[in-house]
């Protein structure tokens, strides 16, 4: 899209030449065909180092944008972000596409559905309801279970097992909010990686990136109804037991456990071989390994323990 056309629909004047605009990404990852923005000031630091060609900002943070990167200034710049995801979402499906390519051996239900550009690979099991998006890629080995849902541009490696009714790509949970309390869709851009030898339990959901991947690395092992939230990363071997959450842009290393019903706030990271018990809350990052914790707010499992007994000494009295 070119630049001029994006200042008209977000409402912004622009001094420069224009150039074309091939899609969104973030302060860190944009390159000089990208657009990004910044909604906070704390990102001041990402501004100056950004190599973005240009970025939607407010008055406050304008004098921070570096030569030949072009300013966008907006009263609202996550509104504004909002309204421009749209034009860069890319169609849900679409017939321009080549025909599925399904590898040998591989057993398709005649009830599943492989959208136009899917790739899924040698020896695989599609069951019934079954639905694989517009160039989404499944890997060889990989077992899918009834009424599994794989959007758009994801990508399931080899030798998975994914049991039935999990959703794979969906939205991530995000809008902007204006003053009068309005919600705007920030359409979800990116995709879902799962790496090689991963299994998800049932009606489990993995949401897809705002921009760039939401990634499950090599060896993890997810139970039935647990939510991992758009931009996440589950570090290799990680196992997230039944009816945990993990909200957006969290980064777990190798290892991590996390207990039935427990869950983590977002932008949050977790360090290797850290274990979290049932219900287990976690509201700030972990930055030390080995190390496994209880209850909410998140202590250290023995402080926990000698915790429970002492109010259960109290209530006896």
């Amino acid at each position: 899209m070119d630049l001029k056309e994006i200042s008209k629909i977000i409402n912004s004047d622009f001094i420069g030449e224009s150039f074309n605009i091939t899609k969104m990404n973030t302060l860190k990852n944009a390159s000089k065909s990208e657009i990004s923005f910044v909604a906070n000031s704390k990102y001041i630091k990402d501004i100056q180092n950004t190599n973005a060609g240009a970025i939607i900002v407010d008055k406050s943070t304008k004098e921070f944008v570096p030569k030949g990167c072009i300013a966008l200034v907006v009263d609202s710049p996550y509104w504004e972000m909002a309204t421009l995801s749209k034009h860069f979402a890319p169609p849900i499906e679409d017939d321009a596409l080549s025909e599925a390519q399904i590898g040998e051996g591989t057993v398709v239900s005649p009830k599943a559905e492989i959208a136009k550009g899917a790739v899924i690979g040698k020896n695989c099991t599609i069951m019934a309801h079954v639905y694989i998006g517009a160039n989404a890629v499944v890997g060889d080995n990989t077992i899918i279970y009834p009424s599994v849902t794989i959007y758009r541009d994801c990508k399931v490696g080899s030798d998975c097992i994914i049991h039935a009714n999990t959703t794979i790509g969906s939205d991530g949970f995000g809008f902007a909010t204006n003053k009068l309390g309005e919600h705007r869709k920030i359409y979800q851009n990116g995709n879902v990686v799962v790496e090689d030898n991963v299994e998800i339990g049932s009606s489990t959901t993995i949401d897809r990136a705002v921009f760039g991947t939401t990634l499950i690395k090599y060896g993890v092992r997810i139970d039935n109804l647990v939510q991992v939230g758009h931009n996440c990363i589950i570090g290799e071997h990680s196992v997230l037991v039944a009816q945990s959450g993990i909200s957006g842009s969290t980064t777990m290393g190798r290892n991590v456990v996390m207990g039935g019903q427990s869950a983590t706030a977002g932008h949050l990271s977790i360090a290797p071989f850290t274990t979290m018990a049932a219900r287990s809350g976690v509201t700030k990052s972990i930055n030390e390994s080995g190390l496994t914790f209880a209850g909410f707010p998140l202590m250290e499992h023995r402080l926990w323990l000698k915790l429970q007994g002492k109010i259960a000494r109290l209530i006896k009295q």
